[in-house]
């Protein structure tokens, strides 16, 4: 038998792992990881062999729904051969089912990937060292039929655990040493049981600050990536790499963001450039390659509710002197949060937008003579008497993934500077 372990242009983690996720969301109703296998030298007895060759194509994109319909038939041929128990399980409220830990995925007789299956990446991690393929076992949902965190009365427990066990990349101004606004998102979130994807042109100081966070957290908490955002080829190699790794995301955070303070009169193009890349283009990748990713998963989870969330800016609410640039780009940003969210729900991806206030620890603001808080504050315009901090934003973040009934809105975190028009 022969084992490809060549990458085409099919890109077949891309495609097939964030399916395979959302099957097993599908079914049990909660996040999963699904790692892909690089060094596989057997199929494991007890795996889930899907062939996948009816989905390949010799040039061109996969049939992703196709590839969606092969998975789901396998599936329900692996429960009723496999394993029994689990044809009556939706009639028995408390009956546990058993999932297969490990996916293999094969063409003909060659195997084109396999990937192991649990509930956390460590425990994933182990399997896939021990050739574990014994069969998960879980409860059922209450509710099959949708499958939604969705519940009819609010519980304020929701708010605790509404990123818990759930896949987030964060992208952009992750330090290590200094408190900003990515990396005091990035503390949040692992805080709440979150596996966080970190993703910034710095990869050593992204690696310092996750081995940092798993110390504390005990656990594979933050995983670092490098990206550069307004690159195309490294946005789309970004989300391949998260999908060998987890096989998908749940919430996806653009925080990428590039400050300059100059007047239009005296920028050089290359500097509007800059800023525009990084703003207004990187922010469009993560919205496509991210996007992608999410349709994928929603083929097999039509009930999982995704979010993809832009840091966007005051400047994107209201221009302001000297930040033409920025302003420029960061309207541009809710340009897209609102396209976006129209075309995106339909695979019930949810997008939408914060606007902080200036950051209590940036440069621009903390200048004891020269700095915005100064200024802003003789002039009073800003309501609150206080800059916006990293916990104002992440509360912010907390209620947009909560809340499913919100799309394609920028909400203001702003201490009263922007106000209702």
């Amino acid at each position: 038998m022969e084992w490809d372990k060549t990458s085409d242009q099919t890109d077949i983690h891309a495609v097939f792992a964030p399916i395979i996720r959302g099957l097993c969301i599908n079914t049990a109703g909660y996040p999963w990881v699904v790692m892909y296998d690089s060094g596989l030298e057997k199929i494991p007895p007890a795996a889930l062999t899907v062939d996948i060759g009816s989905a390949l194509t010799d040039t061109g994109p996969l049939n992703e729904e196709a590839a969606a319909k092969i998975f789901r038939e396998a599936y329900t041929a692996w429960e009723f051969d496999i394993a029994p128990a689990g044809v009556n399980a939706f009639v028995q409220p408390q009956t546990f089912k058993q999932e297969p830990s490990c996916v293999v995925l094969k063409s003909g007789d060659t195997v084109k990937a396999c990937y192991w299956i649990d509930r956390n990446l460590d425990s994933a991690k182990q399997r896939m060292a021990e050739q574990d393929d014994s069969f998960l076992k879980e409860s059922l949902p209450k509710d099959p039929s949708t499958n939604s965190s969705w519940i009819s009365e609010f519980d304020t427990a929701q708010r605790v655990e509404v990123v818990r066990n759930k896949a987030v990349l964060v992208t952009g101004g992750i330090k290590k040493e200094e408190k900003n606004m990515g990396t005091e998102l990035v503390r949040s979130l692992a805080r709440s049981g979150a596996l966080v994807f970190i993703a910034d042109a710095d990869l050593e100081q992204m690696q310092q600050l996750a081995e940092q966070i798993n110390r504390v957290e005990k656990r594979t908490a933050v995983i670092a990536l490098q990206v550069h955002e307004a690159d195309e080829a490294s946005v789309k190699g970004l989300f391949k790499t998260i999908a060998e790794t987890t096989g998908g995301l749940d919430i996806c955070i653009s925080n990428g963001g590039l400050l300059n303070a100059k007047s239009v009169l005296e920028q050089s193009l290359k500097d509007f450039q800059a800023v525009t890349d990084v703003n207004y283009i990187g922010f469009f990748l993560m919205l496509k390659y991210g996007g992608l990713l999410f349709r994928r998963q929603h083929r097999t989870a039509p009930h999982w509710k995704t979010d993809i969330i832009q840091i966007n800016s005051k400047l994107g609410l209201i221009g302001s002197e000297n930040f033409g640039a920025n302003a420029g780009s960061k309207f541009g940003g809710l340009g897209l949060v609102s396209s976006a969210a129209m075309e995106l729900v339909e695979y019930n991806i949810k997008v939408n937008a914060i606007c902080p206030g200036n950051f209590s620890d940036h440069s621009l603001w903390t200048d004891p003579e020269q700095g915005l808080f100064v200024r802003y504050f003789k002039s009073g315009k800003v309501p609150m008497k206080r800059a916006c901090t990293g916990d104002d934003v992440a509360r912010a973040m907390y209620y947009l993934i909560e809340q499913e009934y919100e799309t394609g809105q920028a909400i203001p975190v702003t201490g009263g500077e922007v106000m209702l028009h």
